[in-house]
């Protein structure tokens, strides 16, 4: 283990100090020494080496204390410079017009300018380095300089003055004594200091009060001219009830003296007023009136009129505002009472000589009203008459045509079987338009095939469109709407027909365009087009454009049924056309709800599957129940030809009667809804069901009645109108034996 003679932590001059002592004992003991073992010439050596080491730590002290006193010269400059600085600082701190102070990050001041605290110079003196900033709010809030808020106390302003502090930026201005204003704006320092500026803002203040008493002045007068510019009387009280502001209006209509009303005056002035030289009109009392002003809390509006004795009546509208005072109009409405007496008396008069004319319009209306409805009982029976006899004509003609080979006789049997359709037409238009007008048409609105209808419309009048060589186009459609299916059936099939009929050459379209909820049936022909000044005319009953065109042409009924049904189905009907390029009708249908879509989609499919599919009639017995002897026998040859088997009997009875004698239950049965003794042919094929089983079985009516086609519904059969068109009786025999 090797010990050392100098200890490491001594200094350098203590060591160099031992280092010398040693060297000067060994050289000592040497000189004394006089063994030859050679002991002291190692002491030497070693002296040398303690020698050779003083010497490289003295070295080493001298380049240290050379270091330290080049440290101690730059510590020097830097402080010379640090003081230079802060003295430049203040120097520009003091330059600063405003009070500057400079608190650290602990709440301390570090330090102001001479201007801060300049409005208070009893507290100057204790705004040295080193107070905290808390020390500075008690100081600042018991100068005697300091004008403290109204109801506020010297520890309410320094409660407020430490609440502004911990705000990290804030301005706001203290009042001063001597009616000086001080803005201080309190900022923050990035090392977390805080910053205090104030400036004098006496001069601006003065001026925005000197700006807002002048506009307060400005506005005095505009208030006072739009007072005076009042056709009502109006005064104003502050909370107290003392008089603010009038107008002349108020002392005109009170008759109010000069002398007693001036600034100041008291509510009970006008009160008394009102009350000696006015009666009060309603449940409002004197004693109301002059308990609202001193009600607590906000007051409700109170308005009451008055009356003078020479007539004169106002109304008075006593309002609180936001201040707690009230504002009192007064307005004359002297002329409105009486003009409201006059009109009483006059409603009085007119409502008698009303009364008179509504006893003679209730005669007039129940005159109309028998005469409508004789009309349309008159109609719906010669309508019923006349298809009778017209259905059993055509099944005659339909049964000859086949039988005639002579062209001659082909072409009057031809000719003759056109006139009983346009008789037909006329007949079932007039119906239709005495039902429209009777307000007895009934809708049953269902999800219909647009596009079952359209199609059916289109193989029904492409012979009519090739006849004269047009170009008939009905665009398929998957729509779904919510309509009556026969009225819009008749709808498109008028419009349809009178495009055809009014189209010498060119085309015929008819498609549909999905519109949002509803469905655009649009009917576009190349015709002669319609004038504007004629658009709405041609709605009414027998207007035809084409004058020239004979009774097989329509009797201009179509338009007038289109108009009516779709009002009645309230389905929008429009018109574009243009003289010369043609025209366009559109009908817009509701569109079927989604949850409709699969039960429509099925009942089309039914429907299509029950349309004439051909194949053989013979051998098919059909009972056929019909009160018409004409029609029976019309409708007997008919079936005849084709081939069926018929049992032709009067009534219900007969017909029973008939299947005993002969023992054999018919295919099919064929009833007229009207039969003789009030008996229906429903009733009747309910019954022939309950004996023979489920038979097929269809009704024919000429009642065209909504409510006749519902029945047929729920009896599950099919709906004939006459006059029976023979294709479609065949079409339903034909899918019954298939």
């Amino acid at each position: 283990m090797t010990h050392s003679l100098i200890n490491p932590s001594d200094s350098l001059p203590r060591q160099n100090e031992k280092l010398l002592k040693i060297v000067e004992t060994l050289m000592r003991r040497v000189e004394q020494d006089t063994n030859a073992s050679g002991l002291a010439y190692s002491q030497f050596q070693r002296a040398v080496l303690l020698e050779e080491e003083v010497r490289a730590r003295t070295r080493d002290l001298e380049r240290a204390l050379e270091l330290l006193n080049e440290s101690n010269a730059q510590l020097a400059v830097a402080n010379r410079e640090t003081e230079a600085a802060r003295q430049n600082l203040a120097n520009a701190i003091e330059t600063v017009q405003e009070g500057f102070a400079l608190f650290s990050p602990d709440d301390v001041l570090v330090m102001c300018n001479s201007r801060f605290g300049m409005h208070m110079p009893d507290i100057r003196r204790d705004l040295n380095p080193g107070l905290s900033f808390s020390d500075y709010v008690q100081t600042v809030s018991g100068s005697v300089f300091l004008s403290l808020p109204e109801n506020s106390t010297t520890e309410d302003w320094a409660r407020q003055r430490m609440a502004h502090h911990a705000e990290p930026s804030v301005i706001f201005n203290v009042r001063m004594t001597g009616r000086r204003w001080v803005q201080v704006s309190e900022r923050r320092t990035p090392d977390g200091g805080t910053v205090i500026l104030q400036t004098d803002v006496t001069d601006i203040m003065r001026l925005e009060r000197q700006e807002r008493e002048r506009i307060l002045d400005d506005q005095a007068r505009l208030i006072r001219a739009t007072l005076e510019h009042l056709k009502q009387g109006v005064c104003i009280f502050d909370n107290l009830g003392h008089l603010v502001g009038w107008n002349r209006r108020v002392g005109e209509l009170l008759s109010i003296p000069v002398g007693r009303f001036h600034i100041g005056s008291r509510f009970s002035t006008i009160l008394d007023r009102m009350q000696n030289d006015y009666r009060f009109i309603g449940e409002v009392s004197h004693q109301q009136i002059e308990a609202w002003p001193s009600l607590d809390g906000k007051r409700a509006p109170l308005s009451f009129e008055i009356q003078s004795n020479t007539g004169l009546v106002l109304t008075v509208f006593m309002q609180q505002m936001p201040d707690g005072g009230f504002v009192i109009s007064f307005t004359d409405v002297t002329a409105e009472r009486q003009a409201i007496r006059a009109m009483a008396e006059a409603k009085e008069t007119l409502e008698q000589r009303v009364l008179e004319r509504t006893l003679e319009l209730e005669d007039a209306l129940s005159e109309a009203e028998r005469a409508n409805a004789s009309k349309t009982r008159f109609v719906a029976a010669a309508s019923h008459d006349l298809l009778q006899p017209l259905s059993a004509a055509k099944l005659y003609v339909a049964s000859l045509e086949p039988e005639v080979q002579d062209a001659q006789a082909r072409t009057v049997v031809g000719r003759a079987s056109a006139a009983l359709q346009s008789v037909e037409n006329i007949l079932s238009a007039l119906l239709d338009i005495s039902k429209l007008d009777s307000g007895q048409a009934s809708v049953h609105v269902t999800t219909v095939s647009l596009d079952l209808i359209l199609r059916q419309l289109r193989d029904e009048l492409r012979p009519m469109a090739e006849a004269k060589q047009l170009d008939f186009r009905v665009l398929p459609t998957g729509a779904l709407v919510r309509s009556d299916a026969t009225y819009l059936r008749r709808v498109l099939q008028n419009l349809m027909m009178n495009a055809i009929r009014y189209t010498d050459e060119g085309r015929v379209l008819v498609g549909a365009r999905q519109r949002g909820r509803t469905v655009r049936v649009e009917v576009w022909d190349t015709g002669p087009g319609i004038a504007e000044s004629e658009q709405e005319t041609i709605f009414g009953e027998f207007q035809r454009l084409n004058a020239s065109a004979s009774a097989a042409d329509g009797m201009g009924l179509g338009l007038a049924i289109v108009d009516r049904a779709c009002a009645l189905l309230r389905h929008p009907l429009a018109l574009t056309s243009e003289v010369g390029r043609g025209s366009v009708f559109r009908v817009d249908v509701p569109r079927a709800s989604k949850e409709d879509v699969a039960d429509a989609e099925t009942g089309g499919r039914d429907r299509e599957n029950s349309e004439i599919s051909g194949g053989k009639l013979h051998n098919l017995i059909v009972l056929l129940i019909e009160n018409d002897t004409d029609l029976r026998d019309a409708l007997t040859l008919t079936m005849e030809k084709w081939g069926v088997n018929v049992l032709p009997s009067e009534t219900e009875s007969e017909a029973l009667a008939l299947l005993d004698e002969i023992g054999v239950a018919p295919d099919v049965i064929v009833a007229d809804m009207q039969l003789d003794g009030g008996s229906e042919g429903s009733g009747a094929i309910r019954r022939l069901r309950q004996r023979c089983g489920p038979l097929p079985a269809c009704l024919i009516s000429a009642n065209r009645n909504p409510e006749l086609l519902h029945e047929a519904r729920e009896l599950g059969v099919p709906l004939l109108h006459k006059p029976i068109d023979p294709a479609t009786l065949q079409g339903f025999l034909v899918s019954v034996a298939d």
